[in-house]
């Protein structure tokens, strides 16, 4: 399995079948993770963490509070691709982990809107 990161005219493929994706919420400035899996051409969050609750950040019921971060499992289907808008309010953008490598995407100074993530054909 690989994920395919497009930004524009530019595409990364990573090897890998699972990333995590993580940012700094730009109201709250508390720390938001997502752990995926890539398969069968989709892409299938497991987890999500919060740091703390705020402008947006409501955990839904059956959140479990781990040590720093506020733990639960989305009740979202499998889906063909995700879209990361770049946003001046969060300029350090997304931090983006696989196969035991971390990068930055859709930081401040990028020139693409947005960012594609999606499983390579």
């Amino acid at each position: 399995m690989s994920l395919c990161v497009i930004a524009g005219a530019s595409v990364a493929r990573l090897a890998a079948a699972a990333f995590t994706l993580s940012w700094t919420h730009s109201v709250e400035k508390t720390r938001w993770e997502e752990d995926w899996v890539v398969g069968r051409g989709m892409l299938a969050i497991i987890e999500a963490r919060i740091e703390g609750m705020g402008a947006g950040m409501e955990t839904p019921p059956d959140a479990v509070r781990e040590g720093r971060f506020w733990k639960w499992k989305p009740k979202v289907p499998p889906l063909a691709e995700v879209l990361l808008r770049r946003s001046d309010a969060v300029p350090e953008g997304w931090r983006l982990c696989a196969g035991g490598e971390c990068r930055l995407v859709g930081a401040a100074g990028e020139t693409a809107d947005v960012i594609v993530l999606r499983a390579c054909e």
